[in-house]
């Protein structure tokens, strides 16, 4: 579980960049910014299912 914590908790970090990201893009009317940012949260759920399917593998 250890190994499993520090991978999460880069994608939960990458999730909420991603947020953030179209937040802002909303308020300034930036619509790149808020493909980065659907980019961003849909490659932190890839990263984190990846991530425990891996762990579930080694087992």
């Amino acid at each position: 579980m250890p190994r499993l914590l520090l991978p999460l908790l880069g994608c939960v970090l990458l999730i909420a960049l991603g947020v953030s990201a179209i937040m802002y893009a909303h308020v300034d009317d930036a619509p790149g910014l808020g493909l980065i940012g659907f980019v961003l949260i849909f490659g932190g759920v890839g990263l984190g299912v990846r991530a425990v399917l891996r762990s579930r593998k080694s087992v």
